[in-house]
């Protein structure tokens, strides 16, 4: 079953949490509709996680669209999210132009950091299902600090949450936000919350897949590691370079061979060149 913003405001209704994680690839797509993930988000974290870049920034629409691809090729079920990088809506119209092409390419709702209300409300005018994003916005904050500590930075995360869903937005991603701001946001909301580092309040959780796996040596407090790539994968790559220096790889199971017959022709041909 195809999951969608009707699904995820149901599971809210029902006290059923969401669960998401970010993707950047197929076959970690297909193992995440496997695991029954309702939410992925190819997010502009691809940059610092698989692309090598410096921050988030640097990530590109050519970026999104190639890993969106990618991922609608091995998940069919969850709702996919994508996110609109940074300077792709600077402007209503160019905001709808991008927004459009990343729907095109399978995204089944897009996401953006901050209040744009122009912007906003031109995308949802024009019918692009739209996700918030709220708290912490990795885009533009180059310090990556709790957001809404305090009452008066508080009220105004609250005050933006309430419009976003006035103007029509789907969803809303509170990224680095107290556990007691995620749950007052989340309650006051009929649209789900989806949480990252926001408590155990909101609607649902997102992680950066690759922080979940330990597929980079970075370690967060919002995040868990449930599995040590580094160190299994390294291992791996030690032993394949052991076997091939040692010549125990290839062994006589991983090769093929020609009949006898055929092999003695062509020795005999050799000889004669």
């Amino acid at each position: 079953m195809k999951k969608d913003a009707a699904y995820l405001r149901q599971q809210k209704q029902e006290g059923k949490k969401i669960v998401s994680l970010t993707c950047y690839d197929y076959p970690t797509a297909v193992l995440e509709e496997r695991a029954g993930v309702d939410l992925i988000i190819v997010g502009d974290s691809v940059g610092t996680n698989v692309l090598g870049y410096a921050s988030e920034q640097e990530v590109t629409l050519t970026d999104i669209a190639h890993h969106l691809r990618a991922v609608c090729r091995g998940a069919s079920e969850p709702y996919i999210l994508a996110d609109l990088p940074f300077g792709t809506y600077e402007t209503p119209q160019q905001a709808l132009e991008n927004a459009e092409y990343l729907v095109s390419q399978g995204a089944d709702i897009v996401k953006l950091e901050g209040m744009p209300t122009e912007v906003v409300q031109h995308l949802i005018a024009h019918g692009i299902p739209l996700c918030g994003h709220l708290g912490l916005l990795p885009q533009t904050h180059l310090k990556k600090a709790v957001q809404g500590k305090h009452f008066d930075q508080a009220k105004v995360l609250v005050e933006e949450a309430l419009h976003l869903e006035q103007l029509g937005a789907l969803l809303l991603v509170l990224e680095l936000v107290p556990e007691e701001l995620g749950k007052i946001i989340s309650q006051k909301l009929s649209i789900p919350t989806i949480g990252i580092g926001a408590g155990r309040h909101t609607d649902g959780q997102v992680l950066i897949v690759n922080d979940i796996l330990g597929i980079t040596p970075r370690k967060f407090r919002l995040a868990k590691k449930y599995q040590d790539y580094q160190t299994l994968t390294l291992q791996t790559l030690k032993e394949y370079s052991h076997d091939v220096e040692q010549v125990m790889f290839p062994a006589n199971e991983n090769t093929s061979h020609m009949a006898p017959e055929e092999h003695q022709q062509l020795m005999d041909w050799v000889q004669t060149i």
